[in-house]
């Protein structure tokens, strides 16, 4: 599993304008899955997001979590984090999950992000997507979990 997490003061999804997913303060999501992928990822991450210090506190240092700031989560699949480009400059998307194993992966972790309590929005598995944010810092990590 790989995610880039991006510190957000708003950030929304669009499908054929239409907008599917939208937040305000909070964590936008990119997230990829890979074929050994499974439910102790899965959980490891949500847990991890849903208590990763990245917002200031007081004195101005990243110290709190999106829950202790009234956040929320936007979900966003890219199975493209998985592109591999070390060979010529065609990127290889082997490294990802086939697309019927990582939506279910997707809506497993969408559920057990709810399940930490913070509010949390989607984009729409397989679709083209307009991803607009405003990347608040800019604070932008990249989260990787091997599941071999």
């Amino acid at each position: 599993m790989r995610v880039v997490v991006q510190r957000v003061s708003r950030a929304e999804v669009r499908v054929e304008g239409r907008v599917v997913g939208a937040i305000g303060v909070g964590l936008l999501v990119l997230a990829a899955f890979a074929p050994g992928d499974g439910e102790q990822e899965l959980a490891w991450l949500a847990d991890k997001l849903a208590g990763l210090r990245v917002f200031a506190d007081a004195e101005g240092r990243m110290n709190v979590s999106a829950r202790d700031v009234g956040g929320a989560l936007l979900v966003v699949s890219q199975f493209t984090l998985y592109g591999d480009v070390s060979r010529g400059r065609r990127p290889s998307f082997i490294g990802a999950a086939e697309p019927a194993q990582a939506e279910r992966l997707y809506d497993r972790f969408l559920e057990l992000c709810r399940g930490t309590g913070l509010p949390v929005h989607s984009g729409e598995f397989g679709a083209m997507m307009d991803v607009e944010l405003v990347n608040d810092g800019p604070v932008t990590l990249l989260i990787d979990r091997d599941g071999s």
